[in-house]
């Protein structure tokens, strides 16, 4: 079991199970959303146990996705492919240990102009 919350805690969540090795995006809509690179790791909704589900904005920022925040303090928390039974949680909200590593990046084609990414794990354009 894994838990986690927004930063003032009227969101939190507990996942069921082990996490799934997380992704680095590069891409510009998950910069402005982190203010850098949005790291998380896709969970299955039914292992997705959520408290304060009152207090999550949804945006919808594109047509077949939508990302919840923090109602409260602005968290970004969520990425929801709409209809699809994952959803992504942000590495920075969950409680430590996760037990995970991450396993790449992706979007790097559309990453900001100043960093470079040198860890040496898997890039994909998107």
């Amino acid at each position: 079991m894994h838990s986690g919350s927004c930063l003032c805690g009227a969101v939190k969540f507990e996942v069921a199970g082990d996490l799934a090795a997380p992704d680095a995006c590069h891409c510009s809509q998950c910069r402005k959303t982190s203010g850098h690179v949005w790291a998380s790791t896709d969970v299955a909704e039914a292992a997705l146990t959520l408290h304060g589900a009152d207090n999550i904005i949804w945006f919808q920022s594109s047509e077949k996705v939508r990302r919840g925040f923090c109602a409260t303090c602005g968290s970004a928390l969520f990425w929801d492919p709409i209809h699809h039974p994952r959803i992504a949680i942000a590495m920075g909200a969950f409680d430590a240990p996760t037990g995970a590593r991450l396993g790449g990046h992706i979007f790097v084609a559309d990453k900001g102009d100043y960093y470079d990414i040198a860890d040496g794990l898997p890039q994909n354009d998107q």
